[in-house]
């Protein structure tokens, strides 16, 4: 944590001739593998053919990546007005998280079902990948000195250059590790969510919108809270920023498909008690 304290983290991992390598694109294109071992590790678990769901992960990947800046360019629509040609610049960082998954979810959806997939099941696996994803990802924001949040004396508390900081904090040094706290939320959402499909591979359950839904419902409560320590600018509507709007729908909807599936998750509950007992 003292690391987090002292050090100041360049963009650039590799640059040589007009080639430039940045960390944040290193750390999605790690996340996209990681994440799409997970995936074809739990095929071959549900016994669904691994081709198939490579050639759906490829576009699902593009899809979720275009969605996911189409909304951040949304959220930050003035700057990018201003500055048309940045628009296309995603190797300097700018991917909002809910743009992606409601981009994921209707090309997952929609390719499932051209493929005769269980489209539910297909999100179901993707959800820890995606979550993986995030957790990694979020190191890039760090490394861009982007997203970070309220200024803190606390020791993991992050120094951000003058010229990046938030405009009404330019005289603050050190800023809440946001990315690390996300990082680490995420992470214990993709053991989470292994676990659960561990329990329905071994219960042979196929109630997967569960898994979706605890994913969903995880997600939205980490980043609701999240954005009240974040300072970067995003549109607000009745004192909520845009985020934690979307993380109130996402997660009315999850809790809802929970309820729904109650009796399922009681009978897991109570096997598992009789197994311990």
């Amino acid at each position: 944590m003292n690391f987090l304290h002292t050090f100041t983290p360049n963009s650039v991992l590799i640059s040589f001739g007009p080639f430039t390598i940045y960390f944040y694109g290193f750390f999605i294109v790690c996340g996209i593998l990681l994440g799409s071992t997970i995936v074809l590790k739990l095929a071959e678990k549900y016994h669904i053919e691994k081709n198939t769901i490579i050639d759906m992960a490829f576009w699902v990947i593009i899809v979720s990546i275009a969605g996911g800046r189409l909304y951040h360019i949304f959220l930050e629509l003035p700057y990018y007005l201003e500055h048309p040609l940045q628009t296309v610049m995603i190797w300097r960082g700018g991917l909002a998280i809910h743009g992606a998954i409601i981009a994921g979810f209707f090309t997952t959806y929609f390719l499932a079902k051209k493929n005769q997939v269980n489209p539910i099941q297909l999100l179901a696996m993707f959800a820890p990948a995606l979550a993986l994803g995030q957790a990694l990802g979020r190191w890039g924001n760090y490394f861009n000195q982007e997203l970070f949040g309220l200024p803190t004396n606390l020791p993991w508390g992050i120094p951000i250059e003058y010229q990046k900081r938030v405009a009404g904090f330019e005289f603050y040094e050190y800023f809440h590790t946001t990315f690390l706290y996300e990082s680490i939320g995420s992470v214990f959402i993709v053991i989470f969510l292994l676990y659960l499909h561990r329990v329905f591979i071994k219960n042979k359950i196929d109630k997967y919108e569960i898994i979706v839904a605890f994913y969903l419902l995880l997600y939205s409560i980490l980043r609701f809270s999240l954005e009240f320590v974040r300072i970067d600018k995003t549109p607000e509507l009745l004192g909520l920023r845009f985020p934690q709007i979307a993380s109130i729908i996402l997660a009315i909807i999850s809790l809802y498909v929970i309820f729904k599936n109650k009796k399922t998750l009681c009978s897991l509950i109570k096997t598992k008690e009789r197994k311990n007992a």
